[in-house]
């Protein structure tokens, strides 16, 4: 039997959001190694159709596959919302049956319910997300009592990889936003920012909130899933190699990857330009 590969923890997204998510798996996880995979070429993911995010998400999956990493987490929702399932369930099996691939919705759904007093979540996403419907089917899964209010804000992940994001201009679209999923029900007690671009735009939505509306962001709950996830499989574990190392690759122009990327991740960062084929560029 030929032996299992052992690697990094592969964290994927479209661009750069997923690395908010990456800092705080690195926080509650030092010890694993990590490669994180922008593709920042083809973002942003969040208005194109479901199969082309599949597309797009599988071919990065088989890039991470290719570079040993055991287990994928795409830190995107929108990829989580059109691709994962399809990948998890079709792909998977034939592809690396003994690898796993996790995303975003499911770890955010399973305790977002815990927040919320007055059992109404607003949930602030891309528009590939919102269509998807994904949070209220998984939100419903769990918390069948908790009513989600859904709100797209397209202009969002543009203002903020422009570095728009704490200009006037994006005031204008946060407050709009916010104003307008918070009219769907006086009783939201709690807003998901569904989108890992998001967090960047966290004081300036705050300014726009009434105080007894929580905020909420998905990186500490998807690093306390995957801690949970980990102890519970020690056969994907003991397959994740733990020196600390992170490595950082994008499809697009490394140097301007780094110029932004600092911002998400909350320290500097060395990427390397690769193809899909796995040739470093």
């Amino acid at each position: 039997m030929q032996a299992l590969s052992k690697g990094p923890i592969g964290v994927f997204d479209s661009g750069y959001g997923g690395l908010t998510v990456l800092r705080d798996l690195v926080t509650a996880l030092p010890e694993y190694d990590y490669c994180y995979l922008g593709d920042s070429a083809r973002a942003p993911y969040g208005n194109r159709s479901f199969a082309t995010v599949y597309q797009y998400t599988l071919q990065c999956v088989q890039w991470f596959f290719k570079q040993g990493c055991p287990l994928v987490i795409l830190a995107c929702n929108t990829a989580s919302a059109k691709a994962l399932r399809t990948i998890q369930q079709n792909d998977l099996p034939k592809l690396a049956p003994h690898n796993r691939v996790l995303g975003v919705i499911r770890p955010t759904a399973e305790v977002i319910g815990q927040y919320t007093k007055k059992g109404k979540v607003g949930v602030l996403a891309t528009q590939g997300t919102v269509t998807s419907d994904s949070y209220p089917l998984e939100i419903a899964k769990f918390f069948p009592d908790v009513t989600v209010f859904q709100e797209a804000c397209p202009m969002w992940v543009p203002l903020i990889e422009n570095n728009e994001h704490l200009s006037e201009g994006a005031d204008y679209f946060v407050k709009k936003h916010v104003e307008a999923i918070l009219k769907k029900d006086k009783d939201i007690d709690t807003l998901l920012l569904a989108c890992t671009h998001y967090p960047l735009l966290r004081p300036v939505i705050e300014r726009h909130l009434p105080k007894a509306v929580r905020l909420i962001s998905q990186g500490e709950i998807v690093a306390s899933s995957l801690a949970s996830y980990l102890h519970r499989h020690p056969e994907i574990s003991d397959r994740c190699t733990r020196k600390g190392e992170l490595k950082f690759f994008t499809t697009d122009s490394a140097p301007d990857f780094d110029a932004q990327a600092a911002q998400f991740f909350g320290a500097p960062v060395r990427a390397y330009t690769v193809n899909l084929a796995g040739t470093v560029i």
